[in-house]
Parts: structure tokens; sequence; C-alpha cells
């Protein structure tokens, strides 16, 4: 009884998805509509997919695992920077990337970069398009295995063909509505989220009769609710965190907005520049409390476990997914809820997953096999093409998702840092510095790209002051190198100038 209603909520949620997907379809008449949705989104829609394309399994998975691993340090830092990212990126970014990209006809990031410098090398284009390939497509994978995960462990299916089914409902309903589906897709997928992050809390409290009990638990462990150190259950001490500068350099993950694709699409296709003020009101609240809560569910999970309400868990990743199993074996009507909190975990995923492909695809088949390449297609067959590539790029995603062992939490830092270091420096001086000029962002690019597998993999395992997170030295090395290389070089044109000058 459990197990059916868990079922009944999941496909429910899956088939709505598809039908909402087939009912976008008809509206995507160009490759614009399909890949910016004609820039038509309300600030509504725009706030809350926005957020929700940023989570990603992350947050109902990662975030609460973290703190209960290992207590709410880390994931404090690493969520307070992420709420001032967020709002820096509202306050700063969309307006203007709105306005600019409109006013320079852009319909995607490649596009925006190449059309702001006048890169008529397309070296930008075809740069930026494949970084975002390079970093997105592991990213989609990780969302691919966050629901191979949940599937596998819920109903006993083979790891690989629970990943499969769940990758092609996201594919399905992607492929066929594109950029408006998704974004409409993901707004509901966030209500979801919402429903399940107060459904998972209110049972969890129920079971260890209240947040007095989780509060006496969690202090009596040394160092594991302290924002300068961690607990270790191993040794059951506590462990220093590493002082201000791993602090700076855990929040530095707020960095990484400033260069999302997927979320900066969201501030290009806004119907009207002048509600964005809204949505970013709506988006901060909203990502405050979300994160908030998810560290809480597993500082609230780790007090379950001691009490006996909840089994050990061998993964902390699967925190709420457990918790969700426990709720679900009181009563059919709580298996439904538990059902609806699961596809909360299925809703952080596919937002971000299908943000993802999109992207990754118009990278693909707009900008580098049509713009860089110059193969001219009839409308028709662009987008045939735009969901071929869009097919195959989820493909290599599900072939990366092979391994059942894979951290979301890893994959999701790495992806995170490459494209904070790649386009978040790249973007602010695009948008703010007129003189910045094609062979600064260039090299920007380039920097702050090698520069985050050079930290990652040789200079972070030194460990003391190199073990940093790689995106903050990464964007300082993009950010200096583009204003180096920009003033070393010939100023740009009085035609980019006066385009610049004239966005407000």
């Amino acid at each position: 009884m459990a197990t059916l209603g868990i079922v009944i909520a999941i496909v429910v949620y899956l088939a709505a998805l598809l039908i909402m997907g087939a009912s976008f379809a008809k509206e995507n008449h160009t490759v614009g509509d399909y890949y910016l949705g004609g820039r038509k989104l309300g600030p509504f829609v725009t706030a809350m997919s926005a957020e929700a394309s940023d989570m990603s399994s992350w947050l109902l998975m990662g975030l609460p695992g973290v703190a209960f691993a290992t207590g709410i340090c880390d994931a404090f830092w690493t969520a307070f920077g992420l709420g001032i990212g967020t709002y820096l990126n509202w306050l700063l970014v969309a307006k203007r990337l709105r306005r600019y990209s409109e006013k320079n006809d852009s319909v995607t990031i490649p596009d925006f970069f190449e059309h702001r410098f006048r890169d008529k090398s397309h070296i930008l284009m075809l740069l930026s398009s494949l970084i975002i390939v390079v970093f997105f497509v592991p990213y989609v994978g990780s969302g691919f295995a966050a629901c191979g995960k949940l599937f596998s462990s819920l109903f006993g299916l083979d790891y690989t063909v629970a990943m499969i089914a769940s990758a092609a409902v996201i594919i399905g309903y992607t492929a066929t509505g594109g950029f408006m589906a998704a974004s409409v897709t993901d707004f509901i997928q966030s209500i979801i989220m919402t429903i399940a992050l107060i459904a998972v809390v209110c049972f969890g409290l129920s079971t260890v009769d209240g947040l007095q009990t989780v509060s006496t638990y969690s202090t009596s462990l040394d160092g594991y609710i302290s924002l300068l150190s961690t607990y270790d259950f191993d040794t059951a001490s506590r462990v220093s965190y590493g002082g201000i500068i791993t602090i700076i350099s855990t929040m530095a993950w707020g960095l990484g907005y400033f260069g999302m694709p997927h979320i900066l699409l969201r501030f290009m296709a806004i119907e009207k520049p002048e509600k964005i003020k809204l949505s970013r009101r709506i988006s901060t609240v909203w990502v405050f409390i979300a994160m908030g809560v998810a560290i809480f569910i597993g500082v609230m999970a780790r007090t379950m476990v001691s009490k006996g309400a909840l089994a050990e868990l061998q993964d902390p990743e699967r925190a709420i997914i457990v918790i969700a199993q426990t709720l679900a074996e009181h009563s059919f009507i709580a298996s439904l809820l538990a059902g609806v909190i699961l596809a909360g975990i299925l809703a952080c995923t596919m937002s971000t997953c299908d943000s993802q492909m999109l992207a990754a695809s118009s990278s693909v088949s707009e900008n580098i096999i049509h713009e860089t390449f110059g193969i001219e297609l009839s409308e028709h067959m662009q987008m045939v093409m735009a969901r071929v590539v869009l097919v195959i790029i989820a493909a290599i995603g599900v072939i990366i998702a092979r391994d059942p062992n894979s951290s979301v939490f890893g994959i999701v830092s790495f992806a995170w840092a490459g494209f904070g270091a790649v386009f978040g420096p790249i973007m602010l001086l695009a948008l703010f510095w007129k003189r910045a000029n094609r062979y600064g962002a260039i090299a920007g690019m380039l920097g702050g790209g090698v520069m985050i597998f050079v930290w990652k993999f040789l200079i972070k395992p030194l460990g003391g002051v190199f073990g940093i997170y790689e995106l903050l030295p990464a964007f300082i090395v993009a950010l200096i190198l583009c204003v180096v290389v920009s003033l070393a070089t010939e100023a740009p044109s009085k035609e980019i100038v006066e385009e610049f000058e004239s966005i407000k």
C-alpha cells in the first residue's frame, strides 16, 4: 500500500510534465521561440523557474547530505554565499542583460558575447559554446544519476534502468516544448519542491517530539552546529573548519551565479525589464528560506537516526528519500504525500536538467553548427536539428551517469565553478565596462577555464591555504586577464561604445 501511493503520485507528476511539454510544442514557431520563449516570461515564472533550475538535486539531496554528515558549517557558508550571489545577480545583471541582449538581438549567451564584442572571427562564440557543452554535460549527468538513485532505492529497480527511464521523461517534455515548457514546468516544480520541504520538516519533527529534541541533540555534538567547525562522527570530535580563508572560498559559490547560462537566459527571456524588481524579491526570499530549510532537514535527519525514528544512512544524500519512505508506511494518504516529497526531489533534478540541455543544445545547433560553421538550414530543419542535438547531449549525460556511486554534490561543485570562473567575470565586464574588448574576453575565458582544472587537480591537493574552492582563484584570474589584455590591446570601436552607452 505504501509503494502504491508513491507510485501513483510520481506517475501523475511525470505524466503532467509530458502533457505540458506537448502542449507548448505548437508555440515554437522559430528557433528563437524554442530557445528563449519569445521573451514572454512573466515575473513569477521568471523568478521561480530561474531558482528551480538553479537548485538542482543539490537542494534536496546534496545540501541536507552535507549538513547530516558534518554539521551546519560547510552547508551554511555555501548557502549564504549562494543567497548573496542570487540577490546580486538579479540586482546587477538581470535588467541590463535583458535590455542589452534585446538591443543586439542575442538569443543565447554565446550570441551575446559575440554581438557585444563584435567578434567577426566567431572565436568567442565557438569558445563559449564549447565551454557550455564541456561543463553542462556532466552537470546533466549528475541530475540523471540523482533520478536513478531515487527510483532504484524506492522500487528496487536496477539503477541503470531507473536512470534511463527518468532521463527519457526529461528529454520528452524538453525536446517537444522547448524553453517555455521548461520554464513553466520549472515554475510548477518549484512549488512541488516547496511542498516537499514543508512536508519533510513537519513529519520529521513529529517523530522526534518537536524542535526542542533536535536542538538538544545537535547541540550535544561538539562543533556540529558551529559556524567555525564541523563534527567528525568517526572520532566524535570537533574539527576546525579552517578559518576565514576557507569561509570566503566557500562563500565564493555565490560568484558562480554571474556565469550560469541557464539562469542568465531567464533574465534575457522576461517579458518586461520593469518586472525584474518583483522577480528579484520573489527569488531571493525563496532561495534563502529553501536552503535554510534544507540544512535544517539534514540536522533533523541526524536527530531522527539517533532517536531510532530513521534507519542509519549509508549515503547522507539519501536522507529525504529515507524520510519519505518512512512516512509512506503510516497510511495510504501518507504514502501519497511521500510520493509528492519524492516528486520534489525529481523536480529539483528535472528543473535543472531541462534548462541545461536546452542551453547546451543551443550552443551546438545554433552557435556552432549554424553560426560558427555557417551551415544554412530552413526554419523547420533548424528546429529538427535543435531537438536532435538535445537528445544527443542527453545521451552523453546518460553515459556519464552510469556510475551510481557518483557524488551529486561533487559533480555540481565542479561544473558550477567552471561556469562561474569562465563566464562570470566576462559577463560583468561586458555589461559594466565599456573598455572591455574581444581579446580580453577570450583571454579571460581561457584563463578561467584552465585555472579551474589546474587548481582543482594540481594545486588544491597540496592542502592548507591552497585547499580552497577552485572557483575563487579562477574567477580572480579570469577577471585580471580580461582587464589587462583589454587595456593592452586596441580599444573598442565607436559603434560598440555607443551601443554600450545606450543601454540603461
